[in-house]
């Protein structure tokens, strides 16, 4: 009885171990791909999106043209990101990856940012540039490098990172990431330009400035 009461134990600790490991894993997909369709008309709602019925997919669905043509550079920052992701390559829906092109302007940068569902790896075309990320509390390790054409970094899920162009001309890289939609969270924007604003007198404290330089920093960042 006591030997039966020990393997008993032994299986509960077992599952008690394996069990998050499989809930923390992606599901097996069950169809060979799930292209997102518009609306329900022609299939069913997987993920946040609307499957196509496999019988009307074609090979459009798996394809995106020209991003290999330079962007205008036109924002403040200096920087260009055009996304390839489930919102315009339908076919990307549940295989769980992504692809943007960053097009950089002189002394331009891709400003301090993460990407809450998504691990980056990133390939520089023209260069140089300099990246790095920063570790989460309460270290804030800065991990840092200089990048020149043909050189690869990347960026953990969920940590903040960047990119600035620190060469003569024009700089263009390009980054895979490993959600078909991982999202974007901008530091300054998210911060100064939240919706209804954050009370200054809280983003003063929390980053030790004068409350008029915030209420300054939230007019910029106005949308």
């Amino acid at each position: 009885m006591a030997m039966k009461s020990l393997s008993f134990l032994a299986v509960l600790s077992l599952l008690a171990l394996t069990l998050p490991l499989a809930i923390a894993s992606d599901p097996s997909q069950l169809q060979d791909f799930c292209v997102s369709a518009n609306t329900s008309a022609n299939g069913v709602f997987v993920n946040g999106k609307f499957c196509k019925d496999p019988k009307l997919v074609t090979a459009d669905d798996f394809y995106f043209s020209g991003l290999q043509n330079a962007r205008p550079v036109t924002s403040p920052v200096g920087s260009t990101v055009t996304a390839v992701n489930v919102n315009n390559l339908l076919g990307l829906n549940t295989l769980g990856i992504s692809l943007v092109r960053i097009d950089y302007a002189v002394n331009g940068q891709n400003p301090p940012h993460t990407h809450p569902r998504a691990t980056e790896i990133l390939v520089v075309e023209q260069g140089p540039l300099l990246v790095g990320f920063v570790t989460s509390n309460p270290d804030n390790r800065l991990f840092t490098k200089v990048l020149n054409e043909g050189d690869v970094f990347v960026f953990p899920e969920g940590l903040i990172h960047f990119q600035a162009n620190i060469g003569k001309g024009p700089a263009v890289a390009f980054a895979a990431l490993s959600s078909q939609n991982p999202g974007v969270i901008t530091i300054a924007n998210t911060v100064f330009g939240a919706n209804p604003a954050i009370n200054p007198t809280i983003l003063a404290k929390a980053f030790q400035l004068d409350p008029k330089v915030v209420v300054d920093l939230q007019t910029k960042f106005k949308k």
